[in-house]
């Protein structure tokens, strides 16, 4: 992927990885568009720089993507980079019958609302030098934490989404997938401090050496997350399914 004069829009951009992310690709000399439900988050992540826009727009309404993308392809007709990062955690029971919309309101969010984006830009992004379509996922897409099932299942679907659109868009657009792992956000309460959680600058600054090699790895994992990524393929899924949970209960009741 090409590290500057690129026009990107990034989903989520307000606040989070997308915001770290969007700043940092506008100081390598990127125009960037950030997309979120937050007009006050929006203006504080662009504040004080030039080249750097924002567009309001909920992920889950699918008619807001389709304004926003037209929008955006009118005002910035060089836009050749979509980073498709927004999204939201929910923690669920699947013991017993409960009520289901945390668990639609996450599949809108995370799986309808990307393919819904990059449906509605997938043709003008064909036609632009250069192009790239980054999907954010999640380390836990290849080992699931048990007290957010739906979150685990939309990320795993894109990883998915992500490997078909990558060989049917080769030689037109490159298709990436960035997995983050457990990293300091405020994706859900008290993530932001939690102990354990990778820094969010130390996380970006990973990322972004990721994107700088030449080419480009498909898949971007930064060192905390090899630990979920290569689980099966090292033959430890179950031994790696168990830690995983105990740490996260561990880090959410303050032990970790």
């Amino acid at each position: 992927m090409k590290q500057t004069g690129n026009t990107i829009l990034v989903t989520g951009g307000g606040s989070g990885i997308g915001e770290a992310l969007a700043r940092r690709f506008h100081d390598l000399g990127n125009k960037v568009i950030v997309a979120g439900r937050r007009r006050e988050a929006l203006d504080r992540a662009i504040a004080g720089r030039e080249n750097m826009v924002a567009m309001t727009l909920d992920i889950g309404d699918a008619n807001a993507i389709e304004d926003v993308a037209r929008c955006a392809i009118a005002e910035h007709p060089d836009l050749n980079v979509l980073i498709n990062n927004a999204g939201i955690m929910r923690f669920e029971r699947l013991e017993r019958r409960g009520d289901l919309t945390d668990a639609e309101a996450t599949i809108t969010t995370n799986l309808l609302g990307p393919i819904r984006l990059t449906n509605a830009l997938i043709d003008h992004l064909s036609a632009q030098p250069d192009a790239a379509i980054v999907n954010v996922t999640s380390g836990l897409a290849f080992v699931p934490l048990l007290t957010t099932p739906t979150y685990n299942a939309t990320k795993a679907a894109i990883h998915s989404y992500t490997v078909a659109m990558r060989a049917l868009l080769k030689g037109k657009i490159e298709v990436i997938e960035l997995a983050p792992p457990a990293v300091q956000t405020g994706l859900t309460p008290g993530q932001a401090t939690r102990p354990g959680y990778q820094p969010l600058d130390a996380f970006a600054d990973e990322v972004m050496a990721l994107f700088a090699q030449s080419p480009t790895p498909s898949e971007i994992l930064v060192e905390r997350v090899r630990f979920l990524r290569d689980a099966e393929a090292e033959h430890r899924f179950d031994e790696t399914l168990l830690q995983l949970n105990q740490f996260a209960q561990a880090a959410r009741d303050g032990t970790a």
